[in-house]
């Protein structure tokens, strides 16, 4: 059992390694700070709508370099940014299929919650939601879909990746619903925002 245990442990911790080359911090001029992922080795990120407030927000890589990004597309109804940093051969996150996930599967939330930096915390998939419990960052609109989780978001983590245990990003994490349900933005919205906004298809 103790065998199982290390090797699950060191799984674990070669999956937060590998996705947190990827994780950028992005500040905002009110002093607030949330995450976000390199999609693209030429420098696009994506974070959350809510989490950018400047048109020129700062994004920090896991290396401490920094950045003066520009907001190529921003959706408050979907709470996605994608912004644009002068850098490239960045290490970019795995995409995975948010529509093959199922319930009860391991999933693990990478940010910078209270400014820990590359802080992992792990739960299960509750499920695919159309609706935001409670409300929520955003409009709304019908036929819009969320991941729920039941795992711990706290400011910081806003933005940054929720990833499957295969290190692939199957979706954006925004906020909690309750007191025990995270909410995040399938990966499939996310590609359907970067195809519809900026003709990027993943």
């Amino acid at each position: 059992m103790g065998s199982v245990l290390l090797q699950l442990d060191r799984e674990m911790g070669e999956l937060v390694e590998g996705a947190s080359k990827s994780l950028v911090q992005v500040r905002n001029s009110r002093g607030g700070a949330g995450a976000g992922s390199v999609w693209q080795a030429n420098g696009l990120v994506i974070t959350n709508a809510h989490v950018v407030h400047d048109e020129r927000p700062t994004v920090v890589l896991s290396d401490g370099r920094e950045f003066s990004a520009r907001v190529l597309a921003r959706s408050k109804t979907h709470d996605i940014a994608a912004l644009s940093i002068d850098a490239h051969d960045l290490a970019s996150i795995p995409i995975g299929n948010s529509l093959d996930v199922e319930a009860g599967q391991w999933v693990m939330a990478i940010g910078h919650p209270w400014g820990m930096v590359n802080a992992a915390t792990a739960g299960v998939i509750i499920g695919l939601e159309s609706e935001f419990p409670d409300g929520g960052p955003g409009e709304h609109k019908e036929g819009k879909q969320w991941l729920a989780v039941n795992l711990p978001l706290r400011p910081g983590n806003s933005g940054g990746p929720l990833i499957d245990t295969e290190g692939r990003l199957i979706g954006i994490n925004t906020m909690m619903s309750g007191p025990d349900i995270g909410m995040a933005v399938p990966v499939h919205e996310v590609k359907r925002f970067l195809d519809r906004e900026l003709k990027i298809t993943a």
